[in-house]
């Protein structure tokens, strides 16, 4: 697909088709007047998410709700959607309002909607493309630097989303390693792998518990993005559990086929360290990846065991399908320990079915002691388009991660608020001079949906690299 802006008179721009935004269900505008009583005639009401296809007069009308971004947004992925089943070539509309705001929400959402994953498919449909001409009244520096921006954003967004739904025996701790290592060649940055001797040597007992009884070792991944000037220094955490079994508290099957997601944390941190480097923005970023297999062995770690974090703190194992809090557990101690002068944390998981019992399949948890920098990220999220509520913390809950034998347990004693408690326990990690600059971002309901929604396809969604972006470019 190719999106170009075009300042041509509007009758002059040649395309096979037009598309017309039919706001708020109104039929009083001049390009939708001629074709009021067809439109009723078709039973098209205009109503969000509604796209018709008059093929005789070359136009496609498409409902939209408000004329904000995520409308804008999610009218648009339904456009793309619907042409992409034809074998339409060229469209061009006029933008809705001239102005950046509203040309970031149409590319997003022609690109984010546009996505689809065939790899394993043995009949593969035909590459699509079609060419979207944006007619704008001043095609201006800032439009220009807006849609190539968008363009950059929705391509990771689309490369998160291929990772994550790559089955777990072609995408394993090595093979993330391998595609972090090329991804920074590419993009000009740093990439430093650690081994499993790495985490042994460094005393990363609780990360290298979890991946003992896999074939496939673990990785500890550190990719930099360092600029000459500088503005703020971002620490990226990512949980890269490239496939959950569980561990010996083995899970149901039904809730094994979807593990391939587990991996999205980390995969989202890749996608956002791609954006940073790319879009050339004046912050120092990290992004540390825990990469990480949990199966099932003799030599798998088991319920009673006692592990030792980075940080010397003890855990005791209750749960060993509560893993991916013990890889973050480290790598936010070496995160801490290895990086200077941190203004933010950000960890990204894929962490507790608890969190889409509370908040809902398509929302993210954002947990954290500093509320303002929590309101940062809520402004971020609103102009993203992703979805975030706040779960917050208590000083009863931390009570419920009490063990007998060692300083924590790796599961609450209750099973309410588990995403909280879960955000309790990375709390333990986090030392006490970064408490206010640490966020966890628990992203287990939007990362990976077996449904449509929006302009997000069946699987990988992506979560976590819109909302961070828009949050990095606040801070400028």
């Amino acid at each position: 697909m190719q999106i170009t802006l075009s300042d041509e008179k509007y009758k002059k721009i040649d395309a096979e088709f037009e598309l017309v935004f039919v706001l708020s269900k109104k039929f009083d505008t001049d390009e939708v007047k001629s074709y009021k009583d067809t439109l009723e005639m078709m039973n098209f009401k205009g109503e969000d998410e509604e796209v018709l296809l008059l093929s005789e007069a070359k136009k496609i009308f498409v409902g939209c709700e408000k004329l904000d971004p995520e409308s804008i947004r999610i009218a648009s992925s339904c456009v793309i959607r619907k042409i992409k089943a034809t074998k339409i070539k060229s469209l061009k509309f006029s933008i809705l309002e001239n102005s950046s705001e509203h040309l970031s929400a149409l590319v997003d959402g022609f690109g984010l909607g546009s996505y689809s994953f065939d790899k394993y498919k043995s009949v593969k449909k035909e590459k699509f493309k079609v060419e979207v001409i944006i007619h704008c009244d001043d095609v201006s520096k800032e439009m220009k630097h807006t849609l190539e921006e968008s363009l950059e954003i929705c391509k990771a967004v689309n490369m998160v989303r291929d990772i994550v739904n790559t089955p777990p025996d072609d995408f394993y701790p090595d093979i993330m390693a391998s595609f972090a290592v090329d991804l920074a060649k590419e993009c000009k940055i740093e990439c430093k792998i650690y081994d499993e001797k790495y985490l042994a040597d460094e005393g990363m007992g609780s990360m290298l518990a979890v991946g003992r009884a896999s074939r496939h070792k673990s990785k500890l991944i550190h990719l930099t993005y360092s600029p000459k000037k500088c503005k703020k220094t971002v620490v990226l955490v990512g949980k890269g559990l490239t496939y959950d079994s569980g561990g010996l508290s083995l899970k149901p099957s039904d809730f094994m086929t979807t593990m391939k997601s587990d991996k999205s944390g980390g995969s989202a941190v890749l996608g956002i360290m791609q954006v940073v480097s790319r879009l050339k923005l004046p912050i120092e970023v990290h992004g540390i990846i825990g990469a990480v297999e949990n199966m099932i062995g003799g030599n798998a770690f088991k319920p009673d065991d006692v592990l030792k974090a980075k940080n010397g703190t003890t855990i005791e194992v209750r749960n060993t399908d509560a893993e991916g809090r013990l890889v973050l557990a480290d790598c936010l101690c070496y995160a801490q320990d290895n990086i200077q002068d941190i203004d933010y944390i950000l960890d990204f998981a894929t962490l507790t079915g608890a969190c889409v019992v509370a908040l809902g399949e398509y929302t993210s948890g954002v947990m954290g002691h500093n509320n303002k920098l929590k309101h940062q990220m809520f402004e971020a999220a609103s102009k993203s388009g992703e979805l975030v509520g706040a779960l917050p913390f208590n000083r009863y809950l931390p009570k419920l991660l009490k063990s007998e034998i060692a300083d924590i347990c790796n599961i609450s004693s209750s099973r309410y608020g588990g995403a909280i408690t879960a955000g309790l326990f990375l709390d333990k990690f986090i030392y006490e001079e970064n408490k206010d600059k640490w966020l966890h971002i628990d992203i287990a309901g939007p990362a990976f949906v077996e449904k449509p929604w929006g302009y997000n396809p069946h699987g990988a969604s992506g979560a976590g690299v819109r909302l961070t972006i828009s949050f990095l470019k606040n801070l400028l």
